[in-house]
């Protein structure tokens, strides 16, 4: 049974939640399981506990957190490596200063009925692909596979795909992007079989980069307070990370309680949540040297249109992690 708090304590904790420093988060999407390690963190009280006043912005179709983070808007942003390294290349000095995500959930999804089964099939037929820098791991795995995406007979007509399956439901794409963790199921949902989707996941075709990274901009890691911030906001981020792995329904629920649309289901954000905890399974937070390489490497491979053209240089930083998990 709670307890009345006395006055003393009232002011205490009113004195407490004052001297907060606060922190922005800027999502990449909307509310769900895909963020849920943060919305934990915030309800279990973890961020309070590092003496934070944390907000979380949800994202959306029309959002880029690349964006907002130059325009001001946030402190922090999730962001895929990809569009993050692509930026930092024109010019927007991006760090990724911790990475939860260890795999990625990216996928091609596509109706057996069209014939598809190996990548070399591709050719031909559309393609629904994620704009907005989530196309950048798609045109390198094309231009590896030295498939033209110009819509030619011997390439792939590439689609706009918004954030939704209606592409591939309705006829008008032959496969269409998909994450492990929420748009296959939307499609399971709709009514197909597995046996009626061919998959194609970036991880097995060795073209998998890292999502869902932490970024700043680079000029405020010379603030050691803002610095000092960040080793608390990963550490109690990460704690809630491990607390939503364990406790997975939960989490479900309590990202639920956050979603402000009434759009999700407590149904989907539970399936969400199983999935998304095989990509963050057995990441401290801190990002694998090689998983930043490989990443590299497979941007770097895009024949005569590469992602990136060169090899960045400081776009990650491991003190921050090395701080918040010693």
């Amino acid at each position: 049974m709670k307890k009345l708090m006395t006055g003393a304590a009232i002011l205490g904790l009113m004195a407490g939640m004052a001297s907060a420093e606060e922190l922005t988060l800027q999502l990449k999407w909307v509310t769900q399981a895909q963020f849920a390690g943060y919305y934990v963190a915030l309800e279990k009280g973890f961020y309070e506990e590092e003496g934070l006043d944390v907000t979380i912005k949800p994202g959306g179709p029309d959002i880029a957190p690349t964006q907002v983070l130059a325009g001001g808007g946030a402190d922090v942003v999730i962001d895929w490596m990809p569009s993050a390294l692509a930026a930092r290349e024109k010019g927007l000095p991006l760090v990724n200063i911790a990475q939860p995500f260890k795999r990625s959930g990216m996928m091609l999804t596509c109706r057996a009925d069209t014939g598809i089964k190996t990548p070399e099939d591709f050719r031909g037929k559309t393609l629904g692909v994620w704009f907005f820098g989530n196309e950048y791991p798609f045109l390198s795995w094309m231009s590896q596979l030295g498939i033209p995406t110009d819509g030619s007979e011997n390439g792939v007509t590439v689609l706009k795909q918004g954030f939704n399956v209606d592409p591939l439901l309705q006829g008008q794409a032959d496969c269409i992007s998909t994450m492990t963790y929420n748009e296959y199921w939307q499609v399971i949902d709709a009514g197909f079989t597995p046996d009626q989707l061919v998959t194609f996941k970036y991880e097995d075709q060795g073209v998998a980069t890292l999502e869902d990274g932490l970024y700043v901009l680079e000029d405020r890691l010379a603030d050691p307070e803002f610095k000092d911030e960040l080793v608390r906001f990963v550490r109690a981020s990460m704690k809630g990370w491990r607390w939503a792995e364990e406790n997975q329904e939960e989490a479900a629920e309590i990202v639920l309680e956050y979603d402000e649309t009434g759009a999700q289901t407590l149904r989907h954000q539970k399936r969400m949540m199983g999935e998304v905890a095989k990509l963050t399974a057995g990441s401290s937070g801190a990002l694998d040297p090689a998983d930043y390489e490989r990443t590299v490497a497979t941007l770097l491979a895009g024949g005569s249109d590469p992602v990136i053209t060169r090899e960045p240089e400081g776009a990650w930083t491991s003190e921050i992690t090395d701080l918040a998990l010693k």
